[in-house]
């Protein structure tokens, strides 16, 4: 049985409001209504409260030290299997179950916004879509292949229009199909008594260990894919002709990289981007859905009515 966040079995206080219930009450924003639960969840949590302001500055030490180490190593050593076994097992063991849940959501999103994103451009781009099913896929170097996915879909989409002198549109009815709720679901996460570290406290402490176990190459595009934020923002509101949603964007200008000092906190935002345009799709293709439907009750009952 799924049990209510405790900032909403608490309820309303006036005296005392929560600004957890503040924001999960607040409907200005898209968001689907159990991501939000397990975000504020998360973001509520003492783990979020006691060690992130810990865990940032040693975080953030550590990437300094190791670019120093970097300025003297091989350029091209990388451990990234290594890494990765190291990230799943980190996962399955400590992190919080709605962290972990948010995590393994994230690929299958961004997975569908570029194959939402290609299936209504005028011209064809390959994507290939990360869907885990468990904590285990991320083994298969799942978040360095994210961020590849990313950059070589910017820019085979990119190179299609330029050889064939076209540009994104807005598109009247755009598929939507690819649309849908991944298959996960945060009572199958680990819920040991260690699994305690929220999402914003295990991606800085993830941020330094990436960096140290992979090559500069590799570290960098991964932080500069946080800069592409706008720029798939800017491809599905052009398709959808939706520029005001982009007032949600965060990771601006990319074209002016950012310190990678700042890459834990713009990974939180980055995330919470990708779940807003997903669940501002989902409600697009319900709304859709909800006519179609309505239309053939109508279509039936009108056949009916002239039947003699």
């Amino acid at each position: 049985m799924k049990r209510d966040p405790d900032f909403i079995s608490r309820g309303h206080d006036a005296a005392d409001p929560s600004p957890w219930l503040a924001m999960y009450l607040d409907l200005s924003t898209p968001l689907d209504e159990e991501v939000k639960q397990a975000w504020l969840a998360d973001s509520s949590s003492r783990s979020r409260q006691f060690i992130l302001p810990f865990m940032r500055p040693f975080a953030r030490t550590l990437i300094v030290l190791f670019q120093i180490v970097k300025v003297f190593t091989p350029r091209k050593l990388a451990f990234s299997r290594a890494l990765h076994r190291l990230l799943a097992w980190g996962m399955e063991n400590f992190i919080r179950p709605e962290a972990n849940w948010l995590i393994l959501r994230h690929f299958h999103l961004g997975s569908q916004v570029l194959q939402f994103i290609a299936a209504n451009a005028p011209v064809d781009v390959p994507t290939h879509p990360l869907r885990p099913n468990a904590i285990a896929d991320v083994r298969e170097e799942m978040f360095l292949v994210h961020d590849l996915n990313l950059f070589n879909f910017v820019i085979r989409l990119n190179q299609g229009l330029r050889d064939a002198g076209l540009r994104l549109q807005p598109v009247a009815d755009p598929d939507l199909s690819m649309i849908v709720q991944p298959p996960l679901a945060l009572a199958d996460m680990p819920r040991r008594r260690r699994n305690v570290l929220d999402l914003q406290s295990s991606i800085e402490l993830f941020t330094p260990i990436y960096q140290l176990l992979l090559t500069d190459s590799d570290f960098w595009r991964a932080t500069h894919s946080l800069q592409l934020d706008e720029t798939i923002g800017l491809y599905a509101a052009t398709i959808l002709d939706a520029h005001a949603h982009l007032i949600l964007l965060n990771n601006r200008h990319p074209l002016v990289p950012m310190s990678t000092l700042r890459a834990g906190f713009r990974l939180t935002l980055h995330g919470l981007s990708t779940e807003m345009l997903h669940a501002f799709l989902m409600d697009m293709r319900r709304q859709r859905e909800a006519a179609a439907l309505a239309t053939a009750a109508i279509d039936t009952t009108d056949a009916v009515s002239v039947t003699p």
